[in-house]
C-alpha cells in the first residue's frame, strides 16, 4: 500500500501542531554546526517526531530519512524524506517563507511529495502524476511557466553566501543575463517555480532531505530538476531547477563548466 493525498495531509497537520504555535514566539535556537551556524529549534524537533511517528504507525515497513532524528531503513524500497522546517533562519526571524518538507521516494526515486506553509495556510503537493496548490483562494493543478530565454527570466536563490569561492562566479554568470534576480525565498521559491511565477532556481551545498519533497512538485508540474552537471537532485549537492527546458538547458551550459 501507498500513501494518499489524506496521509499527506495528515502528516503536514501534525507537524504544523508544533511548528505554527511556535511561530514568531521568540523560542529558543540551538547552533548544531561548530565553527559556522546551523540553527535548530524545538520545532524542528517536535514536528519531525510527530511526522515520524505517524509514518512508523501507518507505514512501519518504510524507510525514513530525516534531517533531526536521523535514518532508518535507507536500504529499503520505499522511504520517506523529512525536513520539519526547511528555512529554519526564516522561520526564527519571523518570515513566513519556511515550510515542511515531506517527500515519499520509491526505487531511489522522488515519487511524491509537499511543502506546507501552516502560517500562510499554503500546501503544494504532488501525487505522483501532477502537481497541486491548494490555499485560501482554492486548489488547482499548477504548471510551470514556457520562458524561452534567460533574459526572460525570473531566477531565485537563499542567498549568494551559500556559494563556495569556486562556485559563486559561476552562478553570478547566469544570474548576470537574467531579467530578475531575488534571495532569501527557501522551500518557497522552487514552489513559486512550479506554479509558473519563477522560471530559475540555483542554489548548492543541499542535503536529500531539502529537495526530497520538492523534486516531484517541480516535476509533476512540468518543470525540471537537475544537479549542475545535469544528473539526478536526489542526493542534493549542487541544485538548479527550471520550469522550462529552454531556460534549464542555459543555465546547465553556464553551471557544467564548473
Amino acid at each position: 500500500m501507498l500513501p494518499d493525498r489524506d496521509f499527506f495531509f495528515k502528516l503536514a497537520d501534525a507537524a504544523s501542531a508544533e511548528t505554527l504555535p511556535r511561530f514568531r514566539t521568540g523560542i529558543a535556537v540551538t547552533n548544531k554546526e561548530d565553527g559556522g551556524y546551523d540553527p535548530v529549534t524545538e520545532g524542528d524537533q517536535a514536528a519531525e517526531t510527530a511526522i515520524r511517528a505517524l509514518i512508523e504507525q501507518r507505514f512501519p515497513q518504510h524507510g525514513i530519512l530525516g534531517e533531526e532524528h536521523g535514518n532508518v531503513g535507507l536500504d529499503r524500497d520505499h522511504i520517506w524524506v523529512i525536513d520539519p522546517i526547511d528555512g529554519t533562519r526564516a522561520f526564527i526571524s519571523g518570515v513566513p517563507v519556511w515550510g515542511t518538507l515531506i517527500g515519499f521516494q520509491s526505487g531511489g526515486r522522488a515519487r511524491m511529495g509537499m511543502m506546507d506553509q501552516p502560517f500562510t495556510k499554503e500546501r503544494y503537493f504532488a501525487d505522483g502524476e501532477a502537481a497541486w496548490y491548494f490555499g485560501p483562494d482554492g486548489e488547482r493543478k499548477i504548471r510551470t511557466r514556457d520562458c524561452t530565454s534567460l533574459s526572460d527570466a525570473v531566477l531565485f536563490t537563499t542567498t549568494p553566501h551559500i556559494f563556495t569561492e569556486e562556485e559563486k562566479p559561476v552562478y553570478e554568470k547566469v544570474q548576470d543575463q537574467v531579467r530578475l534576480f531575488r534571495y532569501g525565498v527557501d522551500c518557497y521559491a522552487y514552489c513559486l517555480l512550479a506554479a509558473g511565477h519563477v522560471d530559475l532556481v540555483i542554489e548548492s551545498g543541499l542535503k536529500p532531505y531539502d529537495v526530497g519533497a520538492l523534486i516531484p512538485v517541480i516535476e509533476q508540474a512540468g518543470g525540471i530538476m537537475t544537479t549542475w552537471d545535469g544528473g539526478r537532485p536526489e542526493n542534493g549537492g549542487r541544485i538548479v531547477a527550471a520550469g522550462s527546458k529552454a531556460v534549464h538547458e542555459q543555465a546547465l551550459a553556464i553551471l557544467s563548466k564548473l
